[in-house]
């Protein structure tokens, strides 16, 4: 089972341009990071830039219109994400309590779709979507 943690760091809605985290947090993290490595659950992890410095691309009667950050309606942003597989939703939670996270972050975890989980009809409909797949 695949899912995706997500890390959700209060008030990083609201960071500068180039914010990054502090050399400890950083060195903790990388530790914790080794040790999803070492135990062979670790897919993929990253982090994301402030919302500052990102956009966001709306639809609104089907016509695209781009909005540059900060977004001052957010009150909740990503600040990365790993990507772990494990035999358990509770796996997963366990892998998620161990994270050397601060009190002002917050880690979602949501099972990834996969393939397999959708009925025939859907699964037809998205044929080609396992050769998008890395």
């Amino acid at each position: 089972m695949r899912f995706m943690m997500l890390m959700i760091p209060k008030g990083y809605e609201k960071a500068e341009p180039g914010t990054v985290p502090d050399v400890a947090a950083v060195e903790a993290m990388m530790k914790y990071n080794a040790e999803l490595q070492e135990a062979g659950v670790l897919i993929s992890l990253e982090g994301l830039h402030p919302l500052s410095m990102g956009a966001r691309v709306s639809f609104s009667g089907g016509t695209p219109s781009v909005t540059d950050g900060p977004h001052v309606e957010t009150k909740e942003v990503l600040g990365g994400f790993w990507m772990i597989n494990v035999a358990s939703k509770e796996e997963a939670v366990e892998w998620a309590k161990r994270c050397p996270a601060s009190d002002n972050e917050v880690i979602e975890l949501r099972q990834v779709q996969e393939f397999e989980d959708f009925p025939e009809d859907v699964q037809e409909a998205a044929a080609e979507f396992k050769a998008m797949q890395s």
